[in-house]
């Protein structure tokens, strides 16, 4: 079973209509146990930090999802908020990955960067099996984490930026896979199969 995370600020009806498409047994769910018990878990988002955090604090995700061992996806701000801090509202993010988001520079390109875009890969992952280096996916997003590390994959928009992380049993990805057509799905499909 996954459990697909509702905590407010979710694109959780395009990630459900993926996982229906795959035929994949899921939950939308807020359920601290139920999460805890189920076998993967996407953290979709859509919105503005704080008001995610303030969410996850009032449904007792926040610390589980700190410490939970099932592999975790987390989608755009859930991405985001893997990591230690947010620019977005000055907020503290979950802390998996030690990166602060950045604002993209409204005097030098349009924000939100949002439409298609070129992912590139900085390092072998599961996520993308059978998808080519170069692939486009579907971005939608104001802030970002800056390359590092942990990147496994990245993108160009005025700065070079994640697309993708990933640390043990958690994974990120900036863009929105359920919106990137049949890259999107693979991806989710690897997620679950493979990770």
């Amino acid at each position: 079973m996954i459990s697909l995370i509702d905590y407010g600020a979710g694109n959780t009806a395009s990630v459900a209509n993926v996982l229906i498409d795959l035929k994949c047994e899921f939950k939308i769910t807020k359920n601290e146990h139920e999460i805890c018990n189920s076998e993967k878990i996407i953290f979709p988002g859509v919105g503005e930090a704080s008001f995610a955090i303030r969410h996850l604090h009032m449904t007792n995700l926040f610390t589980m999802l700190r410490v939970v061992k099932k592999p975790i996806l987390g989608i755009c701000l859930g991405m985001q908020l893997l990591c230690d801090k947010s620019k977005e509202g000055n907020v503290h993010g979950l802390g998996i990955f030690p990166y602060s988001t950045e604002k993209f520079d409204e005097s030098k390109i349009k924000v939100p960067h949002m439409g298609w875009n070129q992912v590139s890969y900085a390092k072998t992952s599961k996520l993308f099996d059978d998808i080519k280096d170069g692939e486009f996916f579907y971005f939608a997003h104001s802030f970002y984490v800056p390359n590092n590390k942990h990147s496994t994959s990245v993108c160009n928009y005025d700065v070079e930026f994640c697309a993708s992380i990933e640390k043990d049993n958690y994974f990120g990805v900036q863009f929105h896979p359920e919106k990137s057509g049949p890259a999107g799905s693979q991806l989710i499909k690897n997620f679950i199969e493979k990770c």
